[in-house]
């Protein structure tokens, strides 16, 4: 494993700690440009429609093979589930009831309220009608997003939830990932992947109804599509590789910090993993358990672990801040005191229990989450990426109130006609 290692000297402040941030960042690779690429298989999914999609099916991921219908039939669901193994089956459903617990206490209320002038404004907050899961299929089967993706849609009132993923060589799915789909509850299952699965779902072909939101992670073809097409349909951000800070106390378990940072390693290449402390004894310790364990795990890809010491424990959140992981996990004695002090990360685990890898599972939180530093403005996927607010204005006899203070500044703006409209309703004139 490769290790980088960095430190923060005393003093240095926000301005050090955003510049190491940064050279951490600059680990991990920079990704080839693909937006030409995109646009050009965005451009033909539009004009072909279903035979450009099984076209780049066959190209991409059955790989000659001629691909099996694009909608998943209803029996493969529930055949899939019946043959889910009970372990498997017995962990989605703790994983489902864990998210649908969660997202359900992050759903807004609407809300009423009555201006000084009289008037009345409700916010409501609606859900989408249809919206389209995205999950992964390359390097490995990911039936935890169905259900990342999938309960927290339906925990927003979605009426339609879809799900896409590329199938293998075979052409069939994987069968966990379509059995997660039964358990729960979708609508619509399609054998695709990659830019033209984006670009069904946002514009629509003759098999598949277009989409009003896209989520999900996927690989850099994937994420692209979804920014191109954000003008025409919703999209939970940028999701690229995976990304882990562990700031440490002294004391810790070495090892079993070794393995959460080596998790998130197994993501893939251009995943970045990176350990702070104050306590040099502690990043020595877990950077040779680290290195000991990636030798013997061939599932953890090549990814470069980043050691950052920092001479007190504030200098090192300051820089967790600034790095604004996707996941960050706080370890140690004095884990539960630090807590206050992260404001930026996707996901924060506090206490030496907390491992990441529960929350790719089972603890609760959703595994959709903002990378690559996005975390500094973006939030993990919740029911808020499915709905939308919308505001309702009941003037009634506050118009002539508000047209007093309102067309004086439409006609400071140009805007004539707009004061005009306003000054019609002066005098209680029906309109």
């Amino acid at each position: 494993m490769q290790v980088e290692r960095f430190a923060l000297t005393e003093g240095g402040g926000a301005g050090e700690a955003a510049a190491v941030a940064a050279a951490v960042r600059a680990l991990a690779p920079e990704p080839a440009s693909v937006a030409g690429g995109v646009a050009a298989i965005i451009a033909r999914v539009r004009g072909e429609g279903d035979a450009a999609v099984l076209d780049l099916t066959r190209e991409h991921d059955t790989r000659g093979t001629e691909p099996a219908p694009l909608r998943v039939a209803a029996h493969e669901l529930d055949v899939a589930a019946a043959q889910l193994r009970s372990d498997v089956r017995a962990g989605l459903e703790v994983a489902m009831a864990n998210v649908a617990a969660v997202a359900g206490a992050s759903l807004g209320d609407d809300a009423e309220i009555l201006l000084p002038q009289g008037q009345r404004v409700l916010v409501r907050e609606l859900p989408v009608r249809r919206a389209a899961v995205y999950v992964p299929g390359g390097r490995a089967p990911y039936p935890s997003t169905v259900v990342m993706g999938a309960v927290t849609a339906r925990v927003a009132g979605v009426d339609e939830v879809v799900v896409c993923t590329p199938p293998g060589p075979t052409g069939d799915v994987n069968p966990v990932v379509l059995g997660a789909c039964a358990l729960c509850g979708v609508d619509e299952v399609y054998r695709m992947g990659g830019a033209q699965a984006v670009a069904a779902l946002a514009y629509g072909t003759e098999t598949v109804t277009r989409v009003d939101v896209i989520v999900g992670p996927g690989n850099l073809w994937v994420q692209e599509a979804k920014v191109q097409a954000c003008a025409a349909v919703g999209i939970d951000g940028f999701a690229g590789p995976s990304d882990l800070l562990v700031v440490a106390d002294a004391g810790v378990d070495a090892r079993v910090v070794a393995l959460d940072l080596l998790g998130q390693a197994e993501h893939g290449p251009g995943s970045l993993v990176v350990l702070t402390s104050d306590d040099a004894p502690t990043l020595r310790a877990v950077t040779e358990q680290a290195a000991a364990l990636a030798a013997e795990r061939s599932t953890v890809a090549f990814a470069p672990l980043a050691v950052v010491a920092a001479p007190h424990m504030d200098d090192a959140l300051a820089f967790a801040n600034a790095f604004a992981p996707e996941h960050m996990q706080l370890v140690g004695q004095r884990a539960e005191a630090r807590a206050g002090a992260v404001r930026c990360a996707g996901t924060l685990l506090v206490g030496s229990a907390s491992g990441t890898a529960f929350t790719d599972y089972v603890a609760g939180s959703n595994h959709v989450l903002p990378t690559g530093g996005a975390a500094r403005f973006a939030s993990g996927l919740s029911p808020r990426h499915f709905r939308r607010r919308m505001s309702e204005v009941h003037l009634g006899a506050s118009a002539a109130a508000l047209a007093r203070a309102g067309a004086p500044v439409a006609r400071a703006e140009g805007f004539t006609v707009h004061a005009e409209s306003m000054e019609a309703r002066q005098n209680g004139t029906r309109v």
